[in-house]
């Protein structure tokens, strides 16, 4: 769901190129192809079986000429795209801080829930470099990392503009955060209503539906 609900908070336009680190399976730029004007998609996986399966699904789905997936390290991304490469960066980044109680640190779920191969400040700063002057980023979080997202932003120059908090149940506390931010952007930070996920019986609210469906 995590990436559903970043691909229905991401704006790409038409004409700019976006890409999405830690890609995974490559659902993002998957889903972003279908739902924007965005002329390239680039997805970029440190794990080689998971940017095959990527490969493989882009591939499957005839996108060979709108979707790119990349194997590399995040670390490494401005070195291996270049400076303001791209219009947009996405990324829903490991949320666990380091590999602490871990069995397994290099496992497909360990490297996608923890801290392992990358850290939040990483991807902070790769998605500042790469993106041009102005360029937007989007990212999913969890609440309880938001003042470390919020000031790892702040401090490589990506300005948070809008943030939206997600809702299991309207009567639960949230459990997910999306947040757009701007390359060199003025301060000024708008709260968008909450986003709720269930209604009480269980099924999806209508504005999940629609996210979904598009």
């Amino acid at each position: 769901m995590d990436a559903v609900l970043l691909s229905g908070f991401a704006s790409v336009k038409e004409g700019e190129k976006a890409i999405d680190l830690g890609a995974g399976t490559g659902i993002i730029p998957l889903l972003l192809s279908a739902k924007t004007d965005g002329d390239h998609f680039t997805g970029l996986e440190i794990q080689s079986d998971m940017a095959e399966m990527a490969s493989r699904s882009v591939e499957m789905n005839d996108l060979a000429s709108r979707i790119t997936i990349d194997c590399g390290d995040i670390r490494e991304a401005s070195a291996k795209y270049g400076a303001s490469s791209f219009d947009v960066v996405t990324s829903n980044p490991p949320y666990m801080i380091g590999g602490h109680g871990l069995t397994n640190p290099d496992s497909a779920k360990a490297i996608a829930r923890h801290e392992v191969k990358c850290t939040l400040d990483d991807i902070v700063r790769e998605t500042a470099s790469l993106l041009v002057p102005h360029g937007r980023c989007y990212f999913v979080h969890r609440p309880f990392r938001l003042v470390d997202l919020f000031t790892s932003m702040r401090n490589y120059g990506v300005e948070p503009k809008r943030m939206r908090l997600v809702y299991p149940y309207a009567d639960r506390e949230p459990n997910m955060v999306l947040v757009e931010g701007a390359r060199g952007g003025n301060p000024r930070l708008t709260v968008e209503k909450p986003l709720v996920v269930y209604k009480s019986d269980g099924s999806y609210t209508d504005e999940i539906v629609n996210i979904y469906s598009f």
